[in-house]
Formats: C-alpha cells, structure tokens, sequence
C-alpha cells in the first residue's frame, strides 16, 4: 500500500505556506493562497497518492483535493 503523500496550505503572518505533512519546514512560501494552491496541487499531483488540505486564516480545513488512486475499499 502507497503511503498517502500530504500538502498542508496554510497561512503564515503576511503571506501563505506550503508543507508537507511531517516536515520540519515549508516547501514554498509565498505571496497569496492562490499560488500556494496551485503549488500544493502540482506537487501533490506528481506523487502516487496525493492530497492538499487547505486552511483558513482561523487554522479550520476549508477544503482537500485528492489525486491518485484511493486506497479505501469502501465507496464513499
């Protein structure tokens, strides 16, 4: 089984942050939400089974994206 590779999209005091899920430190930080979104996806997009989960400005999940095959077995 392929281990779910995870890209949090959050913020960070005047700017937006990419980072992997366990990392010490952020792979991209940039400017706005909408380029580390689209950072997130390119990255997530490129491993087996990927996932972006973006935060709001308050640190809630406002939304995930998925890509590769899911591992459930289970429909839903």
């Amino acid at each position: 089984m392929t281990n779910r590779t995870v890209y949090h999209v959050v913020p960070n005091v005047n700017s937006w942050e990419v980072k992997q899920e366990g990392a010490a430190e952020a792979e991209f930080l940039v400017d706005n939400k909408d380029n580390a979104l689209a950072h997130a996806k390119e990255l997530a997009q490129q491993a087996p089974l990927g996932q972006v989960i973006v935060h709001n400005q308050d640190g809630k999940i406002a939304e995930e994206f998925t890509y590769g095959e899911d591992p459930r077995s289970t429909p839903g």
